[in-house]
């Protein structure tokens, strides 16, 4: 109840970033009723039916890593001064930031049953009535039972992985302290990046194997291999990421930086564990896209996740796009001490659009080639 009183009273920018998730929960709903009706419709046992139930899980990482970091921004579970007199500690906060992902993941999943259903006709009294009864495979029994427990996956994974994200850390809230910062603060440093980028390796080597022994393009079901790969490189390019920000913040601010290289040096360096993941995963995601696209076959061929493969690639770059402008803006609120520092101390407002726009120039220089690099090296052996 508590949820739902907050989420009547909040601003329309937070608002908005609980729509994307119910949004993006929905887009996952339609795309895991899609893959059941599409195995109920089937006479016989196929395999392609494990592989699109696996595809549907890259989607749902993606909406689960949004509805992370939409929790970790939202302001009515930001631990504050007082809180805990009433009984709102970091505990009781954290499960208040499950509960409302949650709520807004359930809002998505039953909006996805009650649309998959109007297309099919087993809703009847709207407009467009089983207009896509070919598409989603009307005519044959939905499995209800087995229809809810896919809907449920989304909201219990992202109330799980947001309760896990905000959960109260060291001494300070055991006794009751409210935390300024739950952002996660591991992984900032150069640490990551040498895991980071030996998965990385891997996951190119264990994909061109995987397309070698294919021997041809990625057309129709891709083989095993490919998305064994294609999964490392992610997972590698993921823990790279905030190593890389923290690097680039070091040599941003090295030989003699000026006020504005400084600031904007440390800025990365500070956010790396916010940027940095999010960065790495748009990368992964977009070689991955690029890849794919230079290598697929010709259009209206055979699409190797069904019919709902373009929802499936949008909804995983929308997701992973929108979280990393969430992780921004959380990065952005959290120097507000220092803006307003600067401030104090008569620093001109063209130094802090400077430092901005100079950390975005840097990100772009660095990310863009890799994105680039990955793409052509995930390509370079499943080409014929």
């Amino acid at each position: 109840m508590l949820a739902l009183r907050l989420a009547r009273g909040t601003r329309p920018l937070v608002l908005l970033r609980r729509l994307m998730v119910v949004a993006a929960s929905g887009g996952v709903g339609f795309l895991l009723l899609y893959t059941l009706a599409g195995a109920a419709a089937q006479s016989e046992p196929s395999p392609e039916a494990p592989l699109r139930l696996l595809w549907c899980l890259v989607p749902l990482a993606a909406t689960v890593h949004l509805a992370v970091a939409v929790a970790r921004t939202d302001p009515s579970t930001r631990p504050r001064q007082g809180l805990s007199a009433i009984g709102l500690g970091p505990v009781r906060l954290s499960a208040l930031a499950a509960v409302s992902t949650a709520v807004s993941c359930t809002l998505g999943s039953m909006a996805a049953l009650l649309v998959f259903l109007h297309l099919r006709g087993d809703l009847t009294g709207m407009p467009f009535d089983g207009a896509a009864a070919r598409l989603v495979f009307a005519g044959r029994p939905l499995p209800l039972g087995a229809a809810l427990t896919l809907l449920a996956c989304v909201p219990v994974a992202a109330a799980g992985a947001a309760a896990l994200a905000l959960r109260p850390r060291g001494a300070r809230a055991d006794a009751g302290y409210e935390e300024e910062d739950p952002a996660p603060r591991t992984g900032a440093g150069p640490g990551g990046l040498p895991w980071g980028v030996a998965l990385a390796a891997a996951g190119l080597a264990v994909e061109g194997y995987g397309g070698a022994a294919a021997g041809g393009a990625l057309t129709g079901n891709p083989p095993s291999g490919v998305l064994m790969g294609w999964a490392l490189t992610a997972l590698g390019l993921a823990m790279a990421g905030p190593g890389i920000v923290y690097v680039c913040g070091r040599v941003l601010q090295s030989l003699r930086p000026g006020a504005v290289r400084l600031l904007a040096g440390r800025a990365l360096m500070d956010d790396a564990a916010r940027l940095g993941r999010p960065l790495g995963v748009v990368c992964a995601v977009a070689s991955a896209l690029i890849a794919a696209s230079a290598l697929s076959g010709p259009r209206g061929g055979p699409r190797p996740f069904g019919e709902l493969t373009p929802l499936g690639a949008t909804l995983v770059l929308a997701c992973t796009t929108a979280t990393l402008l969430v992780s921004a803006l959380e990065a952005k609120h959290s120097r507000a001490v220092t803006r307003a520092g600067l401030r104090d101390l008569a620093a001109p407002a063209t130094l802090l659009r400077a430092s901005v726009l100079l950390r975005a120039v840097v990100l772009l220089a660095v990310f863009a080639p890799l994105t680039w690099a990955v793409a052509e090296l995930a390509a370079m052996p499943l080409r014929r």
